[in-house]
């Protein structure tokens, strides 16, 4: 299975993910800060998909990014069937350790339906 090629240059991710966890929430209205967030945030879903590649679960995080990922029935027309959507901050926390996948998901901050919408062992990285 080829993976997608990255749209983020993993130096200029990485260094977007460590901004966002030195200054974490960044300052509302600042665009740098909302280019950080943004780059973090695609840096991250692509990252994801770099170590579960597939398309049977869809990952979103509006309104910066989407990944399918994770090896299964591979999804095609309408609602995926197995979708998560979290805003940035939770996707980051996840990504970064500061938050489970297990809190995030009993305290409402992240939206999982379907069998396979379930990243714990994935997350963090």
């Amino acid at each position: 299975m080829a993976v997608a090629r990255r749209r983020i240059d993993v130096q200029e991710g990485k260094a977007a993910l460590n901004a966002w966890l030195e200054g974490a929430p960044p300052p509302s209205g600042t665009p740098l800060a909302r280019a950080v967030l943004a780059t973090a945030v695609r840096y991250s879903l692509e990252e994801l998909t770099a170590r579960a590649p597939g398309n049977s679960v869809e990952v979103r995080v509006p309104p910066f990014g989407v990944t399918q990922c994770v090896e299964g029935p591979r999804h095609t027309r309408g609602t995926p069937p197995n979708v998560i959507e979290c805003d940035a901050a939770t996707w980051l926390e996840m990504v970064t350790g500061q938050l489970a996948w297990a809190e995030a998901v009993t305290a409402g901050r992240v939206a999982a339906s379907g069998l396979r919408a379930d990243l714990s062992a994935l997350l963090p990285f």
